[in-house]
């Protein structure tokens, strides 16, 4: 199967690029720059520009191209980066399809959690209503830009992820570091649940919903055992042998993290609701496994 991809440098983009290629799949990877070998096609996300084209001949469409969250301070300048790449750059890609006589048969636009908004100890599945706040905001309008291809009779699914457990994504890039020095606890009153995947879950989650037909319209990629950022502090010292008991209080965080620090203050107890009924099996249902597997990623990378 051929398979368009944007975002295929980050973190779960190059993750499934390597999935997908090893088992003899074609990847097309849409880039910024200019392309360096046959198998590139360049696109303007910010400039709301990608030639029918260059998705020619492709089975499916996986959008995951965003400015990242935690990259930098949320100025407002940065807000609105955030807010445009996702926008503009769906709309790209979704006109692109609509475009095309033979359409690709599927297309799985990037969404996530934070459209649910700061929601305590609610549980929230895909039938819960947006939240509220500039993340909501964001997803909303990220996830409308997805229409012209479901318009257009494409199968459209919408992604919504969760924190992905990675050492080199995410929240969790820079909590790994913190616990390993001895620095690690929760984060504000720890009370705020945590709706976590696995790198491992999310890259095969992905394929199952390229294959999976009956899905479409939102789909949450988060495991199905949320749990409260107290309990990752807890798995990570235990996990990480080091204390993990000196919260970080929400001022401090606020102002070393700036707006994202709401992302990580917020609570959002999601559940995969479609996921799991369409059959799919979590290799890395709780936190302490998802943590684990991710240390055992970074072991089998240091002995490459």
């Amino acid at each position: 199967m051929r398979i368009a991809i944007t975002g295929s440098s980050g973190l779960i983009g190059s993750a499934l690029v390597r999935s997908l290629t090893a088992d003899g799949h074609q990847v097309r990877r849409l880039v910024r720059r200019a392309p360096r070998s046959a198998s590139e096609v360049r696109w303007d996300p910010m400039g709301g520009r990608l030639d029918p084209g260059a998705l020619a001949g492709c089975a499916a469409v996986v959008h995951l191209a965003g400015a990242g969250i935690g990259d930098h301070r949320w100025t407002a300048a940065y807000r609105e980066e955030i807010r445009d790449s996702r926008v503009l750059g769906t709309t790209a890609v979704a006109g692109a399809i609509a475009a095309l006589d033979a359409p690709p048969a599927v297309l799985v636009s990037a969404s996530a959690i934070g459209i649910y908004g700061d929601r305590g100890d609610e549980t929230l599945d895909e039938d819960a209503a947006p939240g509220a706040g500039f993340l909501a905001d964001v997803c909303r309008a990220w996830e409308a830009s997805a229409a012209p291809a479901a318009d257009a009779g494409v199968r459209t699914v919408l992604a919504r992820t969760g924190l992905v457990v990675s050492r080199h994504g995410g929240a969790w890039k820079r909590l790994f570091p913190l616990f390993r020095l001895g620095l690690g606890g929760p984060l504000g009153d720890g009370r705020q649940y945590w709706s976590f995947i696995s790198l491992h879950d999310h890259v095969a989650a992905l394929r199952h919903i390229l294959e999976t037909e009956a899905l479409a319209g939102p789909v949450n990629l988060t495991a199905p055992l949320p749990v409260t950022n107290r309990e990752v502090a807890r798995v990570m010292g235990r996990v990480l042998h080091r204390p993990a008991l000196l919260p970080a209080p929400a001022p401090a965080l606020r102002l070393a993290l700036g707006g994202m620090a709401s992302d990580v203050l917020a609570s959002q107890r999601v559940l995969p609701g479609r996921l799991l009924g369409s059959g799919f099996t979590f290799a890395h249902p709780d936190v302490e496994s998802a943590v684990r597997a991710a240390l055992a990623e970074e072991d089998r990378a240091s002995a490459r």
